[in-house]
Parts: structure tokens; sequence; C-alpha cells
């Protein structure tokens, strides 16, 4: 198997050359021989942001000057800065599987395409003539989730329609965002695909984007610390999970692999040498399933990413709940509510800031206090009107925060 003999490639490079894993295999008194599948990656630990911040010179290879690499920082869903290193050939990978990716959705490589994202793909952080660089040679226009005034949209509009583009890729809530604003003008853009990415695509949200712009919506995966990407293909059963840049591990609590059901996202790196990430904890949680796709691909299937493990909320009970119970709330009862977000301040306190419409009722928010009251009597809910609800650094919308972990 392919990926098994690169996993051995790069369990032995690791050894050799990046200090933090001699010391590791040492401690743990393995050989690089131990680890020769993917079953055996269940003899190291689980690798957190936290560990490399705490190593991080022990993580530079000792050839790291010889190497041409790119030097990357992703806020996760936080927002807290992370720095690595990103290898050029691992990037060149990364990109080959983008476009196949895409392709599961009817993409051509010179098709035109619009981004509508922030920094997590690179819109709103280039300088012009990187920008439209990039634009021109890769036939794509790039328009920024972080000014989304009716003003902004009705220039995106505008651009749109100018540049005629067959496909339109970005953040899922920026996309439905937006697809709303089409709506309530009454205005029609038509795409032969949508393509969404970074952050989770709900099913209210895919609807709505199908609707609006008359196509079929293609979900992917992707992280470039860690390199595990998955995408969505015709027959929409699943993410297909890609195996030649890296491992993906489904896990429990325990760290034991899962062959079905829902646990942890778990990365393991087979190119990237400039900065291996070795069964690398990304933050977010997948369901795996065993299904055979129809379309014939033989990869594993992500049935959905259910989020970053920040989105579980806490009861004053000590009882989880995960925040598709808000969102559920707010699809189910709620009208004329732009945008919300849901912020659990501590055990016994939730604030939810709401930006209203014209036609939003505020009786609305005494149903809202009953559903949350039969899950916990304990949380005191507090309700905050607001223009708008501020993004991430990388311009994402969060619908669930916890400042529990803080």
């Amino acid at each position: 198997m392919q990926q098994e003999k690169q996993l051995q490639n790069m369990i032995r490079f690791v050894y050799g050359n990046v200090p933090y894993y001699h010391k590791l295999f040492k401690e743990l008194k393995i050989s690089p021989d131990d680890i020769r599948t993917l079953e055996d990656l269940r003899k190291l630990p689980i690798l957190t942001k936290d560990t490399i911040k705490a190593n991080w010179e022990d993580f530079k290879p000792a050839n790291l000057a010889s190497m041409k690499y790119y030097k990357k920082t992703t806020g996760g869903s936080t927002g807290t800065p992370f720095e690595f290193r990103f290898s050029k050939p691992d990037r060149f990978l990364s990109v080959s599987i983008l476009y196949r990716g895409w392709s599961y959705g009817g993409y051509k490589l010179a098709d035109k395409m619009v981004f509508l994202a922030g920094s997590a793909l690179n819109v709103g952080t280039e300088s012009s003539i990187i920008k439209k660089t990039h634009e021109i040679t890769r036939n794509l226009k790039k328009l920024s989730s972080f000014d989304m005034g009716i003003q902004d949209m009705e220039n995106y509009t505008k651009i749109i329609n100018s540049f005629n583009p067959r496909f339109l890729r970005g953040y899922a809530s920026s996309i439905d965002f937006f697809a709303k604003h089409i709506d309530k003008k009454n205005e029609q853009i038509n795409f032969d695909a949508v393509f969404t990415t970074s952050e989770k695509l709900y099913p209210h949200m895919r609807k709505n984007i199908e609707n609006v712009f008359s196509c079929d919506v293609f979900d992917g995966y992707g992280l470039y610390d860690g390199g595990v990407s998955a995408f969505e293909c015709q027959e929409h059963n699943g993410l297909h999970i890609d195996t030649e840049r890296s491992i993906m591990e489904i896990v429990d609590e325990n760290g034991c692999q899962l062959e079905e059901d829902t646990g942890s996202i778990i990365a393991t790196s087979l190119h990237n040498f400039a900065m291996p990430f070795i069964r690398y904890d990304t933050g977010d949680m997948g369901h795996i399933i065993e299904d055979q796709c129809g379309c014939g691909r033989e990869s594993r299937l992500l049935k959905e990413v259910l989020g970053r493990s920040v989105d579980i909320l806490v009861t004053p009970e000590g009882k989880q709940v995960h925040g598709w119970f808000f969102l559920y709330i707010f699809w189910e009862y709620c009208k004329g509510i732009k945008e919300y977000q849901v912020v659990q301040i501590s055990l016994e306190k939730i604030v939810i800031k709401i930006v209203p419409d014209d036609d939003f009722d505020e009786k609305q928010l005494d149903i809202i206090r009953s559903v949350i009251y039969n899950k916990s009597h304990g949380w005191i809910i507090e309700f905050n009107f607001v223009d708008s609800i501020e993004k991430t650094t990388a311009g994402k919308h969060k619908f669930i925060i916890s400042k529990l972990n803080d």
C-alpha cells in the first residue's frame, strides 16, 4: 500500500532528523520499524498545538536550511495564531489534490471561479499585485468575506455578472449570507456548482445556496497544518478522504482508532518534511462511515465534519451539549434573524447575539428561553441585539463559541 510505504519513509525521516520525535521514540522504547502500518500509529501519542509550541526548536529538522518551504499561520476556530512550516513540494501536491476535488463537481482546469472568503483562502491578505497575478493566471476573482455590507455585495454581484464564472467557492456562512442577499434583491446568479470549505456546512445553508444559485453544493474539508483533505462527489454520500498527502484517523476520547463512528480527526503528514505532523489533533470532529460510494471511488468517506471541539457547550449540571442544539432552535423557531451567535461565558451564563431583520418578533425570545430551559434549568440566557457579528481573524463566522476553554 503506497500510503503505508510513505508513512514508513516519513517515520524514518523524523526519527533521524527531528529532535522531538527522536526523543519521543527513545522514551517510548520503540524504533522506526515498529511503525509500519496505519494501525501501528496507535503506539504514538496524540500531538497537540500546545506540545508543538512548547518544543518549537525540537520540531526543526536538522536539514531545514536546505529545504524550500513557506511559513504559514492558521488561527483555527478560535483565532489564536499558530505558526508552522509548509514545504513547497507538499504545497504543489495539495493544489493537485484540490483541483481533483473540484473536478468531482465538474470543474476543469482554467474554468472561471469566484472566491468569497477570508484569510484562510488568502483572500484580502495579499498585495494587490499578487492578488491580480493569481486572478489572471488561475482565471478567478477573489471577493472578501471581511466586507459584506449591502454595497459590497451589490458590487460583488456586478463583478460576478461581468466575469461570468462557472463556479463559486468560499466559506459556507459567507456564501449563505450572499445567497440571502441575492434572494432578497430578487436577482439571479447561476453557477454550475458551489464549493464550500473551511466551515461547517449546515443543511439549511446547503438548501438555501442550492435554491438561490440553481446548482448543487459540494462540500470540502482540508487543513494546511496536517494536510488532511476530503471532498464531496456528485452522489453526495459524504466526503471522499484523500490518501496521497496524509493519513486521517478518527479516534475516540482514548485515542483509539474508529472504523465507523464520530470522533476527533487526527492527521499525519506524509510529505511535509519541513514540519512533519504525526498524529496531530486538528481540533475537528468527524463522522467516518464504512459505506461504499456509488460513484465507484474506493476511498473512505467522512459522512460529515461535525465542527470544532469548542462547539461543545457544558451545562451547570455537567452535561455536554453540541452546538447543533442551538442551531436547530434558530432553524425551527426563529424568523427575521440575519445572523446570530451563541457564546457560553461561564457554566451558568449563555449570551446570544442577534442581528435582527425588519420582520423580527421579540416574542420568539420566550420560545428560545423555553427550549433552552428544557435542556438545562441552570443556564441563564442573555440576549444582545447588535448591528453585526464579529468575525474571526480569518474572516469566518462562528455560530457557537465556548469561553470555558479560555
